[in-house]
């Protein structure tokens, strides 16, 4: 029975765009990485004292550390972080798909600085993870080709010099996966319990088949023996309308009073296997029996809610802001970039978000990305500036004064990943200004990191009509998959512009829910050089 003054923890612990999250503990203080892919600044790091409740405290990677990431798909950049502790330093490792692969920084505060980057250049395969043992050595495990397995891929374990920056032993192998020739095992992280070392991998791939397998031995570099109740955490089998999808990429913290929990991805579906969302950050308690740990004990799956842990202290942080005014001349952490803001191509004077309009248009050709293959290029950076989606049902309101000019166009964008959008912009049209819908879809041949990707992007005006000089009121209305778009000089009553656009559309399945949708402001010149600029008074962003 639950009683009223009972905690629960709710999942999502961290709603919205928000996936493959890393986890460690110092103390009392937990605290918790997510992967950013190509949001700037990247990887978000995020406190909490109770497991429930979380506040985002920064980021690690920025301009100032030698972060580049370039907007692209929306699916490259940095993914897969692993956060670590070890004798007063926070470790995170990663791999960026924009730029030369593998690399760790670190911070004595996990708010930051964060140091510049250490390129790891002798350990080829991605997903690394850090591992450091009672005895005082540290290891990287990550899953790399090999052709002897019958998927071609196995989980390895290097002892490394962090100091040097240098593997310090033989690149040994561990494990396969649980399911022979499973898909993707990926995402290892390594656990010295008691009499084992404890290996935790995902596998099926991320999105709908997505697992959660672990091994185990008494060596950390022999061969693990896989738990007969593998895969211990799925909802594969929950079959294509469960509401909890692609659950996996788990990762183990223990609490001060010996209780122990995973954080793990999974996506919401929302009309179907459509996942606005993108993957979100989970929790459920895990228990150890007969020398394995077993996840959400009596149910096996994910469930939206459990108690939280009564000898954790509850601790409530403020919520992000719905609204923001610009009044302060830095913007808050929920805000992201698209690619690493080289140019300056906005800044917040006078309570305004001015955002210019560069040359980049919102849509262009997709190409593909590999790791470690660098794309820096510092003059092609794109005006906008958005917010994760972070619940089922919202609404989006925004004040903009702009006058276009030429090719120019500014206004709000709903992205999804790899050239799905819809976009009501203020452009000119045979010297007039009007007002549009824009939606945009991909159709994808293959994965963008494999050779032979291929893609073609439909632009389509959904409504277009004219619009009057001045400033503009722009307010959309989300109730699921139902899109409702209201603009008009009238701040309270805008005018209905276009209703029922179907989120679908720029959500189909194929995305995956890789990422989730982003909500913001942007501003082009759609392949010219431009001085103008569109002003944004206000944005606001209300969960439903």
């Amino acid at each position: 029975m639950t009683h009223a003054f009972e905690h629960r923890m709710r999942n999502p612990i961290i709603p919205g765009f928000y996936p493959d999250p890393s986890i460690c503990r110092v103390g009392e203080d937990f605290y918790l990485v997510c992967s950013s892919f190509e949001l700037y600044p990247g990887i978000p790091v995020f406190h909490s004292r109770d497991l429930a409740n979380w506040e985002q405290i920064g980021c690690c990677m920025t301009a100032e550390n030698g972060f580049h990431v370039h907007g692209d798909m929306g699916c490259g950049g940095v993914m897969a972080p692993t956060i670590r502790y070890h004798d007063g330093v926070f470790y995170v490792i990663n791999c960026n798909f924009a730029d030369r692969g593998n690399f760790y920084v670190t911070a004595t505060d996990p708010r930051g600085p964060w140091s510049k980057i250490h390129w790891i250049e002798d350990i080829p395969d991605i997903d690394c993870s850090l591992f450091f043992d009672t005895d005082g050595r540290s290891y990287l495990v990550s899953p790399g080709d090999d052709p002897m397995e019958d998927n071609g891929r196995a989980i390895f374990l290097t002892e490394y010099d962090l100091k040097e920056g240098k593997a310090k032993g033989e690149r040994k192998k561990i494990w396969n996966s649980a399911l022979r020739g499973a898909s993707s095992p990926e995402a290892p992280h390594i656990y010295h319990i008691g009499d084992y070392y404890y290996l935790i991998i995902a596998e099926g791939g991320t999105e709908h088949y997505h697992s959660v397998a672990v091994a185990r031995c008494r060596e950390v570099d022999g061969w693990y023996e896989g738990n007969p109740a593998n895969p211990v955490m799925t909802h594969r089998h929950l079959g294509y309308t469960y509401p909890i999808d692609n659950v996996g990429h788990a990762d183990l913290v223990d609490t001060p009073g010996g209780n122990w929990y995973a954080v793990m991805l999974a996506s919401r579906i929302i009309d179907g296997q459509h996942k606005n969302l993108g993957r979100e950050t989970y929790i459920c308690p895990v228990a150890f029996e007969r020398g394995w740990p077993y996840f959400s004990p009596g149910s096996g799956k994910m469930e939206w809610e459990y108690p939280a842990d009564p000898a954790l202290p509850w601790t409530e942080y403020p919520g992000e802001a719905d609204r923001d005014d610009f009044v302060s001349g830095e913007l808050a952490l929920y805000w992201s970039f698209w690619g690493t803001p080289y140019e300056d191509f906005w800044e917040i004077r006078d309570s305004r978000l001015r955002l210019k309009c560069l040359p980049r248009p919102m849509a262009r050709k997709l190409s593909g990305f590999h790791p470690g293959e660098v794309k820096i290029v510092k003059d092609d950076c794109i005006s906008f500036l958005a917010r994760r989606q972070r619940s089922v049902d919202f609404d989006v309101r925004l004040h903009m004064a702009f006058a276009p000019a030429g090719r120019e166009a500014a206004g709000l964008m709903v992205m999804q990943a790899s050239n799905h959008q819809l976009r009501l912009e203020k452009a000119l049209k045979d010297g007039k200004e009007i007002l549009r819908l824009v939606q945009v879809t991909t159709k994808q041949k293959g994965l963008p990191f494999l050779p032979g990707y291929e893609a073609d992007t439909t632009e389509t005006v959904l409504h277009e009509e004219e619009a009057g000089k001045g400033d503009l009121y722009i307010k959309l209305e989300v109730r699921g998959q139902n899109y409702d778009f209201y603009a008009g000089p009238d701040e309270e009553n805008p005018d209905a512009f276009y209703l029922r656009a179907d989120g679908r559309v720029i959500n189909p399945e194929e995305v995956g829910g890789m990422v989730g949708t982003m909500i913001g402001m942007f501003a082009t010149a759609n392949g010219e050089v431009s001085g103008n600029a569109a002003e944004f008074d206000y944005f606001e962003l209300k969960n439903l």
